[in-house]
């Protein structure tokens, strides 16, 4: 049996490499759609180099609606085995036009049936980081139980727990309830993916990540966490009939479902994060003696490992 995680990696991590080199180039001009696009074109161009016989669950939208990277498109050369894809390949475009920190090029990789198949919308995500008890938080629970059950867990104050949070008019309540008890806030222009990535870290003073984002981060976020640790619950947010009919032609049958780490992602998969710009997590594109260096966080679930790797590319 293959393992997708090792099989695969150098061409994963190499897709990510190539996107975050195309959108730094753009870095601060103001383009958001142009910014996307460009990562987009690198990432499909890698990916489809790779000797594998890729297929996107989660991507840039439906077919019609992206020209590239679209939910269902085939990728790689069509050989050897079956692998699903999720992918952002500019997460972060409003951040990376304003030359704001934490944009990245995300990809995770699973064999076929390892990830989530849902289509591009909303999600609501609650997530931790690992080393706590089972099932200590819940969707459904009110923000201060979510918060005082970690505060219970890690022996600390209320007011010492720590939630990440996108800063959205829609999440108005939450930030309130948070503030309603003391607990500290992290307020994230953009990049969820980061935001989950965030609980895992010692470095960084997160402990929950919770409000609504794009179910295609949530999906990408999961990936992350069955590799490192932790735990996280989703449940789709459909707005209207269109949202609706898109969910249900790719199979979502329960659109209430509230779904847990292992339905959002599991088995063998590789996580590639490659910084465009400066972030907590990973460092930016940078340009130095004719060459543009890169910096990845890859992580693996076969063996729980966690790689940091620096590349030289030939300008």
């Amino acid at each position: 049996m293959t393992i997708i995680s090792t099989q695969y990696a150098s061409g994963i991590v190499n897709a990510t490499e190539k996107a975050a080199i195309a959108a730094s180039k753009l870095i601060g001009l103001g383009d958001e759609k142009a910014a996307d696009q460009v990562a987009v074109d690198a990432m499909r161009t890698a990916l489809n180099d790779i000797d594998f016989k890729g297929r996107i669950v989660i991507g840039e939208g439906e077919r019609d609606e992206a020209p590239m990277l679209y939910i269902g498109e085939e990728v790689g050369s069509g050989n050897n085995d079956e692998v699903d894809i999720a992918l952002d390949p500019l997460e972060g475009t409003t951040i990376t036009a304003k030359g704001m920190p934490n944009s990245l090029a995300v990809i995770a990789a699973a064999q076929k049936g390892g990830l989530l198949y849902a289509p591009d919308t909303y999600m609501n995500k609650i997530a931790v980081g690992g080393e706590l008890p089972k099932d200590i938080i819940d969707l459904d629970a009110s923000v201060q139980d979510n918060i005082k059950s970690i505060a219970d867990a890690k022996k600390i104050k209320v007011g010492d727990v720590t939630a990440c949070v996108l800063e959205r008019s829609r999440h108005n309540d939450q930030i309130e309830s948070l503030r309603s008890i003391g607990a500290k806030i992290v307020l994230i222009p953009d990049g969820d993916v980061a935001g989950v990535i965030m609980t895992t870290q010692t470095d960084n003073p997160v402990d929950i990540y919770l409000g609504v984002g794009g179910a295609p981060e949530g999906v990408l976020a999961a990936a992350a966490l069955q590799c490192i640790g932790g735990q996280m619950q989703a449940r789709l947010v459909i707005n209207n009939e269109d949202e609706k009919s898109r969910a249900q032609k790719i199979g979502i049958k329960d659109l209430d479902k509230k779904y847990s780490l292992n339905e959002l992602a599991h088995g063998d998969i590789i996580f590639s994060a490659t910084g465009v710009t400066e972030g907590t997590m990973v460092r930016g594109v940078r340009n130095l003696n004719s060459n543009y260096i890169t910096h990845s966080l890859v992580l693996r679930s076969n063996d729980s490992s966690t790689q940091y790797i620096e590349t030289y590319h030939k300008i």
